[in-house]
């Protein structure tokens, strides 16, 4: 959670309003991120990732050009 708000906490307050998250284990402290950033957080129903539709969206847009064997680390970001 440290690493997203040191990433996000830099971006305008109306660009980091909500954070929606899987059900993944991994956010289990989203009372701290939602506290150091001033964001509302919410959760995704099981089995239903259209949820975040931003990332979902990003994701099929990404594999249009990016095979999935390909390591997205490999790839220099000025390429991207």
């Amino acid at each position: 959670m440290e690493g997203l708000i040191n990433v996000l906490g830099p971006l305008p307050h109306a660009a980091r309003r909500s954070i929606t998250f899987d059900r993944g284990t991994e956010f289990t402290d989203w009372p701290y991120l939602q506290a150091g950033l001033g964001a509302r957080t919410w959760f995704c129903d099981p089995q239903a990732p259209w949820q975040k539709g931003t990332v979902e969206n990003t994701n099929r847009r990404a594999r249009k050009w990016l095979p999935r064997d390909l390591d997205p680390l490999s790839i220099e970001h000025r390429d991207l």
